[in-house]
């Protein structure tokens, strides 16, 4: 049963829209044959985890390469991003070489991850041999413990605004979180404890939290690290498709 009208199309545009906002450029410049490098801004409506502006960031949605710099990198921007193909820009042997660039100015590359958006057509409810609950703000209020430091971020807890727990008996053994990291996208985070993992509690928990998402009228989103192949697995299964990448710099110390 689809729980929103949204297209597949309609989910990339509002997503490109945000990168746009977060990037400091035009939604369209993401779709372009060419590399853009602009200035970096703050802007009071981009993701509130991100730390703007950017000394240097880069955005990619499969076709280009989008930087986002402070105006002193933008000409090193410039030059990394000349002639080297999109896929390249976030290889280890290229990324080497922005290191180099970014020695002088005291940064180097420092976060990587992809991100993940749902097709509407494809997202499904996976079944879980555990019970599933709802949990509101007040129900996951004593749960910022290390082993749900995936679905929830003590640090930045006033952005988490929904949860989906899987108990066995009265034992919470996984947990999905949503954060209203925009005013559009709210994003997906899990945790399913050891003992309990490959068991299909991680899908019935994403798939469950990303139509609670939908039906508050909300595109839900997801990230993992390039290497975190079972997470990357879990978000695919649950109907997201890879969407765009990221990769900031950040100062050495």
């Amino acid at each position: 049963m689809k729980t929103t009208d949204l297209t597949r199309g309609d989910v990339v545009r509002i997503a490109a829209e945000q990168s746009a906002i977060d990037s400091s450029c035009a939604a369209g410049d993401f779709f372009r044959e060419e590399h853009v490098v602009v200035l970096s801004r703050r802007h009071d409506s981009a993701r509130k985890y991100l730390s703007l502006p950017f000394a240097l960031d880069l955005v990619s949605y499969g076709r280009n390469v989008v930087a986002s710099a402070r105006k002193d990198l933008m000409p090193a921007a410039e030059d990394y991003l000349r002639g080297r193909r999109t896929e390249a820009c976030f290889e280890t042997p290229a990324l080497h070489e922005l290191d180099s660039l970014l020695a002088p100015y005291g940064l180097r590359t420092r976060h990587q991850a992809e991100y993940f958006l749902p097709d509407p057509e494809k997202t499904e409810l996976f079944p879980c041999p555990y019970v599933l609950r709802i949990l509101e703000k007040p129900d996951f209020s004593a749960l910022y413990l290390p082993e749900w430091g995936n679905a929830l971020c003590a640090a930045r807890r006033e952005n988490d605004v929904l949860c989906v727990g899987a108990y066995d008996g009265g034992t919470l053994i996984g947990l999905a979180g949503c954060s209203a990291d925009c005013d559009t996208m709210w994003q997906i985070g899990i945790d399913v404890l050891p003992a309990y993992r490959q068991k299909g509690i991680a899908a019935a928990l994403v798939s469950r939290l990303a139509r609670e998402t939908f039906l508050r009228g909300k595109i839900p989103f997801y990230c993992a690290a390039w290497s975190n192949i079972p997470s990357k697995k879990t978000a695919v299964r649950c109907g997201f498709f890879p969407a765009w990448v990221q990769l900031t710099a950040k100062a050495i110390e």
